[in-house]
């Protein structure tokens, strides 16, 4: 069965400050209803924790670190999901039920087996 990553954009908010545990209590209902299919996933401290990393010359050139995410967005990179579905039609069903896609969005792309 195929594999595919979900990618989750909502606001930029601390997922493990208690303030929104409502929401993550949704998280883990959907989690729950979804078992099935999860292989893995997980929430992702906000933007402001991110180093984005180039090298500057290709291999072996300067390492250059910015403190912040790659992108300033109105919605972040927030968490991901690795589901195995059958095929995307079953991906986009799953992740419709998914918070991230009621209250931002959700990208789902399918991974290249190693």
């Amino acid at each position: 069965m195929p594999t595919y990553i979900a990618l989750t954009y909502t606001a930029d908010v601390d997922w493990s400050s208690p303030e929104q545990a409502d929401e993550m209590a949704e998280y883990q209902e959907f989690g729950a209803a979804a078992r099935a299919v999860i292989r893995g996933g997980s929430a992702l401290y906000p933007t402001a924790t991110a180093t984005t990393v180039r090298v500057t010359g290709g291999r072996g050139g300067d390492v250059l670190t910015t403190d912040g995410p790659y992108a300033e967005t109105k919605e972040a990179l927030t968490g991901f999901y690795l589901l195995e579905c059958a095929d995307l039609d079953e991906a986009v069903a799953t992740v419709a039920q998914m918070p991230a896609a009621w209250n931002g969005a959700v990208e789902v792309r399918p991974i290249i087996p190693v």
